[in-house]
């Protein structure tokens, strides 16, 4: 049976996980990725789009890539986070140059896919593996955004599990607490998806050899990459195995994992020491919740990273 192409908007804060799923989606035949909008999270927005126009570069894909917000609503960019993905956001690699990133800022290329998808046959899917800075600049640009589109997949939050930056929050939902709310409020067809699931799924130091051993460039950079991120983990979980958070984010909005969910009411704290926690809330709308995904998640990731190549549609 044939699967119908879904078109698909990727936001993003290129670190480390961020490439793996980018990477991932480069391979699934049914994704056509129409745009990608950076935003600053693991690294700012603009490093982030010198990432990612490496990355297709690299798989020889040409997609468009739009610098999107520098700062979280009302505050400033505190920094990304070097200690996870590197001073760089890729783990200290260096990538060959990509294609210069497009004019427009990358609210401005969501929200333009958003329309030109809107009357086909298939309207565009947006996944979003950053905080949600790009999407809430975006709902003022269009408030019919949520019709506009079809699914959201958010990789954000940590519902019933500790968060990653605080006690309660989660990173991308803590970069920009105001965002996130405006954006679970705003009446998006929601799939999220938490550390609660993330952590569930893994890759680990044969993971790692396994993309090196490939031999060409990319899937060496990623091996090196993924290499390094398990450090991190290593310190902070004691076992040498980094989650999938963006990565199994991605392989559930192409469709290719399915998802345990679980309907809540969630809200976003603002201030104080839960700033950020996605709690659920019975006034707050109604999110569908990743709570598991299929055990194959990691096999499905791995090999379509260690297939990816160039497109003969878009080489």
């Amino acid at each position: 049976m044939t699967v119908p192409t879904v078109p698909l908007f990727l936001d993003c804060d290129t670190g480390v996980d961020d490439a793996l799923a980018l990477t991932y989606l480069l391979d699934v035949p049914h994704v056509d990725l129409v745009g990608i909008g950076t935003v600053s999270g693991n690294i700012d927005a603009a490093t982030a789009a010198v990432n990612t126009a490496a990355l297709l570069a690299m798989c020889e894909r040409a997609v468009p890539v739009a610098v999107g917000a520098h700062d979280p609503i009302g505050g400033a960019y505190r920094g990304g986070a070097p200690h996870v993905h590197g001073a760089n956001g890729i783990g200290g690699v260096d990538l060959p140059p990509g294609v210069a990133a497009a004019d427009d800022p990358a609210a401005e290329l969501l929200v333009r896919q958003a329309r030109a998808f809107a009357d086909g046959p298939r309207k565009l899917d947006v996944l979003a593996i950053g905080p949600l800075t790009n999407l809430a600049v975006a709902l003022e640009l269009e408030p019919r955004l949520p019709e506009l589109v079809g699914t959201l997949t958010i990789m954000g939050g940590a519902v019933w599990d500790r968060g990653n930056v605080s006690p309660t929050a989660e990173a991308n939902v803590h970069n920009d607490a105001e965002a996130a709310r405006r954006v679970l409020r705003a009446g998006f067809d929601l799939v999220l998806v938490p550390l609660d699931v993330t952590r569930q799924h893994r890759f680990d130091d044969a993971d790692a050899a396994r993309f090196t051993a490939a031999g060409d460039p990319l899937r060496v950079a990623l091996g090196t990459m993924l290499s390094r991120y398990i450090d991190f983990y290593e310190t902070v979980d004691h076992v040498r195995r980094a989650p999938l958070h963006d990565p199994l984010a991605a392989a559930i909005a192409a469709g290719e994992v399915g998802p345990t969910v679980r309907s809540t009411p969630l809200d976003v704290v603002l201030g104080g020491a839960e700033h950020g926690r996605t709690v659920p809330a019975a006034d707050g709308p109604s999110v569908r919740v990743v709570v598991a995904a299929e055990d194959s998640a990691a096999d499905v990731i791995r090999a379509r990273i260690l297939a990816v190549g160039p497109s003969p549609a878009r080489a």
